[in-house]
């Protein structure tokens, strides 16, 4: 599903002269919180801002596009203007990342359908599987400057 956004409406509430696609993540979850410091690693030209779908930043960016980032169930990305969710936000990801990771995005030629079918259910029993803890993930002082609030 994507969602189209005004620029006017977002323009406020980003840094000025932030032109980052920004990835909304549930900062609560294990799993969740794994591809981050992943995404971190591998994003060697720091291209991503981070922030958590329970963060105040992001109800405000995603308020604006009238998403309610409380439902949702999916790793979101913004990036110019649109917003990706499930397999389609991580294979956009991959394709940002370096090495061979890129490659990944290759899967986007498999119908969303079949991809978002295999995202949900591991959406769904992320929890079970991987945990979660009580509060939001903290960065690390060195990655500070990548996330939103």
């Amino acid at each position: 599903m994507k969602h189209k956004a005004e620029r006017s409406n977002i323009a406020h509430l980003v840094p000025l002269g932030m032109t980052h696609p920004v990835i909304f993540f549930d900062g609560v979850c294990n799993l969740c919180n794994a591809a981050v410091r992943f995404i971190i690693k591998h994003d060697k030209h720091a291209v991503f801002r981070l922030t958590a779908l329970q963060s105040t930043t992001a109800a405000e960016l995603l308020g604006s596009m009238h998403i309610n980032a409380g439902d949702t169930n999916s790793i979101l990305l913004l990036e110019d203007g649109k917003v990706y969710t499930r397999s389609a936000a991580a294979l956009r990801i991959a394709r940002r990342l370096g090495g061979g990771w890129r490659l990944l995005y290759g899967f986007i030629v498999v119908p969303a359908f079949l991809r978002d079918f295999i995202y949900r259910l591991i959406a769904q029993n992320r929890y079970k599987i991987w945990g979660k803890q009580d509060t939001c993930m903290m960065p690390r002082p060195d990655d500070r400057h990548r996330f939103l609030s």
